[in-house]
């Protein structure tokens, strides 16, 4: 079963991949700023969310809905970025 720790950590490395697509994208062309800039931004809100829902989950049975929606939630970005 999952606990707090692992859930973190599973979130900070997506974060981390997803903030490093974005800026090698934007190095490589300048001109997918914008659009990695607001991937950038939900990347970071998601991850807000995220932490608040885990810090207010009563027990360990809360947290299954929280990997599935980080599961579902990192299809969304792998796909977001695939189309950079």
């Amino acid at each position: 079963m999952a606990s707090k720790r692992v859930i973190k950590k599973q979130l900070n490395g997506m974060i981390i991949d997803i903030l490093d697509e974005c800026f090698s994208a934007q190095l490589y062309d300048e001109k997918k700023t914008e659009v990695t800039e607001k991937l950038v931004e939900e990347a970071l809100l998601f991850a807000e969310d995220v932490l608040t829902r885990v810090h207010q989950a009563k027990s360990k049975k809360d947290y299954p809905a929280i990997r599935q929606l980080m599961e579902d939630k990192g299809i969304y970005f792998v796909e977001q970025l695939d189309g950079i």
